[in-house]
Order: structure tokens, then C-alpha cells, then sequence
């Protein structure tokens, strides 16, 4: 139920917001991230990233944002961050390189502004 003079829909400039649009946009990129639940499924992905995107029908766009390990194009494909953080662990990027992606600071820089906001 809305909220007389709350608007549900905030731009925030550089943000990609997750809602029903963008969640029908990356179906098939959150559920391929949320196979990696299971490690033979991290392996199988491993030993051939092509067919494993072509197993969950990855479109072009999800499929070039994950060859380039880039995490904002993923979200901007459709990626829930949540289902993303499981494909940036294969990678070896930890919640805190990909909070850095995310505002445009290094590792170190990030980690840095979370220790200001204790």
C-alpha cells in the first residue's frame, strides 16, 4: 500500500536498482550464480565457463559482463548482488572488492570508509 507523498521509485545517480523489471532481466544470470551453492556446480563452471552460461541461457550481455569479471555490468544485466557475491568468490573477489567496484574505490579505500563509519 503506497504511502501518501512516498515515492517508491528514488533515482540515486550511478545505482542500478533491483526491482521486478531488473529481477525478470537477470533470471537466468541470478539462477546460474545460485547453482554455486554446490561446489561441484563452482567446478563444472570452472572447467568450462562458456557451457556452463549456455547451460542457464545467459544472454550476450550477461554472458560479456561475466567473461570481463564485471561486476556492475552484471548488476546492470539484471545481477542481485546477493546471487553475485557467490560468482565474485569464484573469482576470488572478496565482499569487500566488489563494495569497492561498487563505489568506484580501491580495496583498500573502501575497507578505510567502513572503518570511518563504525
Amino acid at each position: 500500500m503506497d504511502q501518501p507523498g512516498f515515492d517508491y521509485h528514488i533515482d540515486i545517480p550511478g545505482t542500478t536498482i533491483f526491482d521486478g523489471k531488473q529481477a525478470m532481466k537477470g533470471y537466468a544470470l541470478n539462477k546460474m550464480c545460485y547453482s554455486f551453492n554446490q561446489a561441484e556446480n563452482r567446478e563444472a563452471f570452472k572447467a568450462d565457463e562458456e557451457a556452463y552460461m549456455e547451460k542457464y541461457g545467459l544472454n550476450e550481455e550477461q554472458k560479456k559482463a561475466v567473461r570481463d569479471r564485471d561486476i556492475l555490468a552484471m548488476i546492470e544485466a539484471g545481477g542481485n548482488i546477493y546471487y553475485l557475491a557467490k560468482l565474485a568468490g569464484i573469482f576470488n573477489l572478496s565482499v569487500q572488492d566488489v563494495g569497492a567496484i561498487q563505489t568506484g574505490r580501491t580495496t583498500e579505500e573502501f575497507k578505510q570508509f567502513l572503518a570511518s563509519q563504525a
